[in-house]
């Protein structure tokens, strides 16, 4: 697992401007970290609250690493700092950010200050967002937020407003790809080519953490098998409930990611543009010419309705089937009537 900021040198950058804000007293009590998901955005919040709390580090831009406040960081049992993220569910509920309210408001035990870190805050709803507004609203000087929003999923406006983002950028492709090459050489555990690595790369968007995670928990395999199934789907050579079968098995959220990916290629593609992921241009492409450009938009459309379904349990197989069958009304007629 990777806890240190020196690791991910794309983050350098944004990282000695905070702690310099910090060291000159112009650190905002509401952080939110913004960027594409998979750069470390996670790391540079613990690593974030880590120095927040040090005491032996003086005027330099890490933790130290061994005072008191470092040692109980490092074995996970700090009571000044505290994380919040969706737990049995898509979104973090109200009783969650009650207890973070508490929290704020408690006298720090061992630190000088406190830190709360809201993991996934664009995943708050209605209700959990308005209990936060209050801790927001009525910050008390020893507590610090720091909020991290998923990319591409909007933050809710009263949340935003009272919060100062800072954009983390990621490493450009050849760093992203030297890095995954040094994170996973050596370790017997990962089983990754360089065909591998690159696929996992593309899948991810470039970003280097995320890629690894595919490689750790096999998801480029998943990934193909679900693409070489979806082929023969387009072909009616599979049936839409065997089809379906190696997206369940990615999971139902993962599966609307890799198609979120693909209607937006197609999208690209129908206005000339080119797919982002190269093994799936060939099909793309083709039902690019067969189709108006708003019907990218369209599919788009029907994975958002399904990824708002997400908290309320939906049926992952009949869900997958019923998308997979939009993208079946993509092809032409006679295709579609053959067999």
């Amino acid at each position: 697992m990777i806890t240190d900021i020196d690791s991910l040198p794309w983050l350098s950058d944004s990282w000695h401007r905070l702690v310099q804000r910090w060291q000159e007293g112009r650190l905002p009590h509401a952080i939110l970290l913004e960027g594409r998901n998979g750069i470390g955005k996670d790391v540079f919040a613990q690593e974030l609250a880590r120095r927040l709390v040090c005491e032996g580090s003086g005027e330099a831009a890490k933790p130290c690493g061994h005072c008191k406040q470092c040692e109980l960081v490092a074995a996970g049992s700090h009571p000044d700092i505290r994380t919040y993220r969706p737990e049995d569910s898509k979104v973090i509920k109200v009783d969650q950010v009650r207890a973070l309210g508490d929290f704020a408001v408690a006298s720090p035990q061992v630190a000088r200050n406190k830190v709360i870190i809201l993991d996934s805050a664009d995943q708050l709803n209605i209700n959990s967002a308005n209990a936060l507004l209050k801790t927001l609203e009525e910050p008390n000087p020893d507590v610090t937020l720091i909020l991290l929003q998923q990319a591409g999923k909007p933050l809710l406006p009263t949340i935003r407003s009272r919060c100062q983002s800072t954009l983390l950028g990621g490493p450009s492709m050849d760093d992203a790809a030297a890095w995954l090459v040094r994170s996973v050489a050596g370790d017997e555990a990962v089983e990754a080519d360089e065909r591998a690595m690159e696929r996992a790369l593309q899948l991810s968007g470039g970003a280097p953490l995320l890629a690894r995670r595919y490689l750790d928990e096999g998801y480029v395999a998943a990934v193909d098998q679900c693409l070489a199934d979806f082929r023969q789907f387009l072909k009616l050579k599979l049936p839409p409930e065997d089809a379906a079968k190696p997206f369940v098995k990615l999971g139902l959220e993962n599966s609307l990611d890799l198609m979120a990916g693909w209607a937006a290629d197609l999208a690209r593609i129908s206005v000339g543009g080119a797919a982002t992921d190269a093994a799936m241009a060939d099909v793309l492409g083709f039902l690019a010419q067969q189709n108006p450009p708003h019907r990218a938009h369209d599919i788009l459309a029907q994975l958002t309705e399904s990824r708002a379904g997400l908290s309320y349990n939906l049926n992952p197989e009949l869900e997958i089937e019923r998308l997979l069958l939009q993208w079946l009304a993509l092809m032409p007629r006679k295709r579609r009537r053959a067999g």
